[in-house]
């Protein structure tokens, strides 16, 4: 006979201050003021469907709470896939998300027809710095491939 399983609740909690928070786009909120009060700039929140959009430099991150997922997703556009050459920019893109990309990768949006740089990370458990990690890993890597990557493949 099997044990029933129970199910964990998620956890929107702040490791290093201890804050708690009732949801996760609470929660994602909180770190999205957080940011903007460190960078010195007035971000907005998550919009109804979850969705706000950062500006990193010469990059837009796009902060996505995906809760029927479980998911905070970040995803910053690149370039529109090119029409020829494809076989080469995806190599090149498998090559550079091997480690030049940290914890973010490269990938292919299909809806918008392309390439983007993301990261996801699961809401449960997640913490400020990871957060911002991310958001920066995202920001810096779309920041500073999408140029080089336009000149080599753009149209």
């Amino acid at each position: 006979m099997s044990e029933p399983q129970t199910t964990q609740q998620p956890i929107y909690a702040d490791r290093a201050t201890g804050q708690t928070f009732a949801d996760a786009r609470t929660m994602v909120n909180a770190y999205i003021a957080r940011f903007g009060e460190r960078a010195g700039a007035k971000l907005e929140g998550l919009d109804a469907s979850g969705y706000t959009l950062i500006k990193k430099g010469s990059a837009s991150v796009g902060v996505n709470v995906l809760e029927d997922h479980g998911v905070l997703l970040f995803v910053a556009p690149v370039l529109p896939v090119p029409v020829t050459g494809r076989e080469s920019l995806y190599r090149r893109l498998l090559e550079l998300s091997f480690l030049t990309t940290s914890d973010a990768a490269f990938a292919v949006d299909a809806h918008r027809d392309e390439i983007v740089v993301r990261a996801l990370r699961r809401l449960s458990g997640l913490d400020y710095e990871e957060f911002e990690d991310l958001l920066d890993t995202v920001g810096k890597v779309a920041d500073e491939w999408d140029d080089v990557l336009k000149a080599e493949f753009g149209r």
